[in-house]
């Protein structure tokens, strides 16, 4: 298993970063390109935003060579639970979604069309199969497994999730580098619950994949990976996460990914509640604006990096807390949590020390 994982991880590296200086001439080529307009944008130049083609281009070929391989290994017998089927559509899913974004960011859609494309894409995945079995709800094992309800969950779940990256995508190298660490702590995740092999394999495609693309969207960046990028990180995250867990979805193997994905749910749930509170009006929803999490650590003065590296630690914590909370129980986890926050406290003013000047994009 550890060579499969090595050889996912190591293809779909090399084919992102090889892929991605070729991304950059084709957005220069169809003119997808971010061009800074207004005081949301924190970037001051023209900046290509096609990298995500890199990315997905990592991930499909890594996840393909691998299923194919072992396969013919007869390491993986992809007949078992219909994974086939599941397979297919979340590849139909990945290419709808795609068309979507890419139509995005060559000549731009409108926000609610975007939504569609997500539903669609969603909605293919659960019809192919892949759907949250049961869920136990609480100790008292209440377990809700009405099919209608569990797939109407599925979908939520799908577009939830890839909205929460997409959002998070202000800052040069934010969305790659947490969704590197959500991906990393899933696959230790899906280790310890003995979890498929394909979901292993998928999720360490994808941790490969942005990996080979962060060089070049870390500030300064070269590159943004756009739509195409964001959107297929949050819907591959959120596919992989419900493929990676236990038939039966018990409480702790449901907050585990919750809390994998924790900066970004927080952040879009936030967002939602605050654009929908301030412009009274469910259409503000799909408004833009300058109350995200990096844009309140730029705005206490945070450089760039310092903005991302503060989010990155974040996201790292509630990933461990995860992976502690499913090794070794809560009260492990709860005093892990409570000695961060402890030596946070006493570093606090060396930590959060800010002075104000100009943003280094």
């Amino acid at each position: 298993m550890w060579g499969d994982i090595a050889i996912a991880f190591l293809l779909a590296f090399i084919t992102s970063y090889v892929f991605t200086p070729y991304t950059v001439r084709l957005a220069r080529k169809v003119k997808a390109l971010d061009i800074p307009k207004d005081g949301r944008k924190i970037h001051k130049k023209i900046m290509p935003r096609l990298g995500g083609i890199a990315i997905v281009l990592g991930f499909l070929i890594s996840a393909v060579y691998l299923i194919i391989t072992m396969i013919i290994e007869k390491k993986l017998d992809i007949s078992t639970n219909n994974y086939y089927i599941k397979l297919i559509g979340f590849l139909l899913g990945i290419i709808v979604l795609e068309i979507f974004c890419y139509l995005d960011d060559t000549r731009g859609i409108r926000p609610i069309v975007k939504l569609l494309g997500q539903l669609i894409s969603a909605i293919i995945v659960v019809s192919s199969g892949l759907v949250m079995d049961q869920i136990i709800i609480a100790r008292a094992g209440i377990i809700t497994s009405n099919e209608w309800f569990l797939r109407i969950f599925t979908v939520f779940w799908i577009v939830i999730i890839t909205n929460a990256i997409n959002l998070i995508d202000g800052l040069d190298g934010l969305s790659s580098g947490v969704s590197l660490i959500s991906s990393i702590c899933l696959i230790i995740i899906f280790i310890l619950n003995s979890s498929p092999i394909i979901s292993i394999i998928l999720a360490t495609a994808l941790a490969g994949s942005l990996l080979g693309f962060l060089p070049f969207n870390f500030n300064p960046a070269r590159t943004f990976m756009g739509d195409t990028g964001s959107n297929f990180i949050g819907f591959t995250l959120a596919v992989i996460s419900i493929l990676g867990v236990a038939k039966t979805y018990t409480a702790i193997i449901v907050v585990a990914p919750l809390l994998v994905l924790a900066l970004p749910i927080f952040d879009t749930s936030f967002a939602i509640i605050r654009r929908i509170i301030t412009q009274k009006s469910f259409k503000a929803v799909f408004k833009a604006d300058r109350g995200h999490l990096h844009h309140k650590l730029i705005d206490r003065g945070y450089t760039q990096k310092q903005a991302v590296y503060i989010l990155y630690g974040i996201s790292a914590i509630f990933g461990l807390f995860a992976i502690i909370l499913l090794e070794s129980g809560i009260w492990k986890a709860i005093s892990f949590a409570l000695l961060v926050l402890a030596i946070v406290a006493i570093g606090y003013k060396d930590i959060f020390k800010v002075k104000k000047v100009k943003t280094d994009r």
